[in-house]
This record gives C-alpha cells, structure tokens and sequence, in this order.
C-alpha cells in the first residue's frame, strides 16, 4: 500500500509558511530589542518612528560592539545544548509512566511512549531552589539566564532549525510501502511535494531517533513536554530573581505572574499523556511548525510578561489579585469541568453526571454529545483555556515604560530606581508597551481559533452528515453568541 497524501494547505499555503518560517525568529527578536531594560518598552526609536537612525537604535537596545554575529555565541549554544541532555538524561532515569498512543493511521498499531516531564521539571526547580537558598537572587542559573538572554534565544533558534532540517531529511529515508516493521509513516498533510510546506508542517508523522544509552525518542512528544515548557518557568523565575536584584523586593504583579504561568505549564506536564490524543500527535507531522513553537516560541514569547515586569514591577494590590485570580480561576474551572465531562462521556457513559445526556449516534459506532458543557459549544474547553491563559498578560496593566536618568523627571508614584541610579517611568509610554505584553493574549485567540477551523475540518471528513447534524445543534465553534 502507497503513502497517502492529501495536498491540501493551511496556515496560507507555501507563502505562507515562508512567511512563519523567516518571520518568526525575526518577531521575537524585534520584541527582545524593542522592549529592553536598556531605554524602555518601546524603545524611544518605535515611539518616534520619524527619528529613527541605526545608531540610535544600537544604543537603545545596548546592541553588541560586534555586530549582528556577536547574538550568536558558540560557548551560549554550548551551554543551551547542556541542558537538553540533562532533560534527555533525566527522561532516561526517572520513573515514568509507559503508555501507547492512537492506532498509527497505516499499521493499526499503536506506538510506546514514556512519560515523565513532571518529576523532571520538579528535579531543575529542587536544584535552583537549593541554589537560590545559597545564593539569593544571584544564583548562577539566574544571572546567567538575565546576562545571555539575547543569546539563549538565538542558540533555540538555531537548534530550532537544525532540528528542523535534520526531521525533513530523515523524512525521505520514511518506506512508504505500508504497512512497514518500522512503524514509520508520513503525515498526511505534511507530504504535498511542496518543499517550504512540507518542512513547515512536517512530513514524518512521528519522527524517532535511536541515541546510544538513551535508546529510542519519540521526537516529537519530547519536544513539546519537556525543554520548552520547563525553560518557560526557569525564565519566569530569573527574571522575577532579577526584579528582587534590581528592586529589593518581588512585586505582587511578578509573584502571580511567575505563579500561574509555573502552575499551567506543570499542570501541562503533569497530564502529559493527553497529548497522545492531541491533533499534534495524531495528525500533524514534526516540522518546522512544532519544533520552532516548542523550544522557542512558548519559553521566549510567554515569559515576555515577567521579562516586563522585572523592570516595571506594577503593584496589584489585593483587589488586582483578587481580580486575576478569579478571572484564572473560572477559566481554569471552565476548561477541567468541560474536559473531564467529555471522558467520563466517552468512558463511563452510565456515570450518573452524564447518563442523562442527549447525544447523537454516528454512522461509525461513536456518539458526538449535544448537551452538557459541550452543548454550549463545540471547542468550550478552547475558551477556558484562553480564560485562564489571559491573566497572564493583565497584571503588567497598561503596559510602557522609559528609562531615564536619576533626576529628568518629576517624582511621580510610579517611578521606579534602578541599581544603577536611572529611573523608569511610564511618561509617554503608556500603553504602547501592550503591544508586546498583551500580544499573547491575541496570539493565543487566534491560534484557538485556528485549531477549532482545522479540527471541525478533520471531523467533517470523519463523520460526514452526522458532523452537519451535529453543527445544527450545537451552533457556536468555541464561545457562545460571540463565535
């Protein structure tokens, strides 16, 4: 049997996948430059556009002496590719949990995966916690994180795409005869013939590689648990120890920030074997796309929050917090008690909390629920997931800030002195700094939204006429008389 394809684009196509590929390291650096602890958040140069220079502009984001080369440091890179091999390391040696996922489309097997991003993260946190109780806030892993920021992000990168490419190449050496003693196959959406897409989206569905005493990784799933979303937290943390640095003390905004953001991603962990059923896993090969937002794109954009608030640390008061927290709460609620319904659903269906709910019975044997949380909509779980994510960017309030010297301006109740005697101050500022704090907010809504369109997409084909049935009963996608 022949590899099926099917050459149907999204995310725009070619063009766009170009875009995304080119255009998204370049994004995150704009928003390390233009948002610094050196003039402010926006640099003075994209609040004047008019007196821009390149001078100018190397001053304000404290560009290197040595040009565009000196963002790439080797000895960084080094250290960047340490720390994979203790996450691979610890993937080896500690306990996890052996499960197998979906039946592979072309064998009808399933593939084994181990799973044991949680204790891994909790193992890096009990080491810097032991540290940062010897050394305080200029624990090594802290200051080196703060020092080499810039590098960090451009050392993923880069591993971002030789990752990348590495996945693409292999790809081919893929025995497309089905079924195969490897249990390899290609994604169906990934092999177009199109070679920027095909890279982009990813062509081998579950790519694997077999490393001398670590044995078989399922690339894939290793990527999206554990380096990223344990970097995210390790970020958090050296940017709220370089706010106690700075300040001498934590902000209430950076203590929930770092909080729920380290909550999310460990609960993520926590659970990780959901992602076997994830369209990540079962439907989308390991690109360019996945490779790039697991290791770069989630740790470097989602910690831009409290990189903001370690140099304007806003203070909530207890009624902000209240307001957050409940406000995190209820999406948090929203998206457990919507997924939970749907499992019992699937594997309890007589559990009294579902037993009397409506459904429809498809043609292939499954039932589709129009009641309950999930007669509200179809994707109610992708709003409570976006309710409990939008806190993350509301404590830095109306976002913007200038860094002045000690003195230019007039003692206001929201200067702030540095170490270093400068101070900084919302003057002109306010609000313009939303664009990179809130910026999440808006990515994670549209990426929602574009995960609904696909995944209503994928069950159209699957259950044809009961889908339609299904979509005249439950008539809103994710957030009811809204969308």
């Amino acid at each position: 049997m022949v590899a099926h394809t099917e050459q149907k684009y999204d995310f725009g196509g070619p063009l766009g996948a170009t875009a995304i590929t080119f255009g998204l390291p370049v994004l995150l650096n704009v928003f390390a430059f233009g948002c610094n602890d050196v003039a402010g958040c926006p640099i003075p140069s994209l609040l004047h556009p008019s007196t821009f220079s390149w001078d100018q502009f190397k001053l304000e984001t404290g560009w290197p002496k040595g040009g565009i080369w000196d963002l790439f440091s080797l000895k960084v890179t080094g250290v960047m590719l340490c720390y994979y091999l203790v996450s691979m390391i610890l993937w080896r040696i500690l306990p996890a949990q052996e499960t197998q996922g979906t039946k592979l489309v072309h064998h009808g097997r399933p593939l084994n995966y181990r799973f044991n991003a949680f204790i891994s993260s909790i193992v890096h946190l009990v080491f810097c916690a032991v540290g940062t109780h010897f050394q305080g806030a200029d624990f090594f892993v802290w200051t080196y994180i703060t020092d080499n920021y810039i590098q960090l992000l451009i050392a993923n990168i880069v591993i971002a795409y030789a990752i990348s490419i590495f996945v693409y190449a292999n790809s081919f050496t893929v025995n497309t005869n089905y079924p195969n003693s490897e249990l390899r196959e290609l994604a169906i959406r990934g092999n177009t013939g199109n070679t920027i897409y095909d890279f982009y989206i990813g062509r081998e569905l579950n790519p694997r590689v077999t490393l001398p005493i670590f044995g078989e990784v399922d690339l894939k799933t290793w990527l999206e648990m554990r380096p990223g979303l344990t970097g995210w937290i390790l970020l958090d943390l050296a940017f709220a120890a370089k706010q106690y640095r700075t300040y001498g003390y934590l902000s209430d905004s950076m203590i929930f920030t770092a909080f729920v953001q380290a909550f999310y991603a460990l609960d993520g962990q926590r659970k990780e074997s959901n992602i076997l059923t994830m369209m990540d896993t079962t439907t989308d090969g390991l690109g360019f796309m996945l490779t790039f937002g697991d290791i770069v794109w989630v740790p470097f954009l989602y910690s831009t929050q409290c990189r903001y608030l370690s140099v304007y640390p806003v203070h909530l008061g207890w009624v902000g917090v209240a307001i957050v927290s409940a406000v995190f709460s209820l999406g948090l609620y929203i998206f457990r008690a919507s997924n939970t319904q749907k499992d019992v659903f699937r594997t309890r269906p007589d559990d009294p909390s579902v037993a009397g709910l409506s459904y429809i019975q498809t043609k292939r044997g499954t039932r589709l629920l129009t009641a309950g949380w999930w007669g509200t909509s179809r994707h109610i779980n992708y709003f409570g997931d976006w309710l409990q994510a939008s806190p993350f960017s509301w404590p830095t309030g109306l976002a913007g800030y200038m860094i002045v010297p000690a003195g230019s301006v007039a003692a206001a109740s929201h200067t702030f002195t540095m170490l270093d005697g400068r101070e900084v101050v919302q003057g002109e500022a306010k609000g313009w700094g939303m664009i990179f704090t809130y910026f999440y907010v808006l990515y994670f809504a549209v990426l929602l939204m574009h995960r609904e369109r696909r995944d209503d997409g994928a069950c159209l084909k699957k259950y044809g006429e009961d889908w339609k049935r299904y979509r005249e009963i439950v008539k809103w996608r994710i957030l009811p008389w809204v969308y």
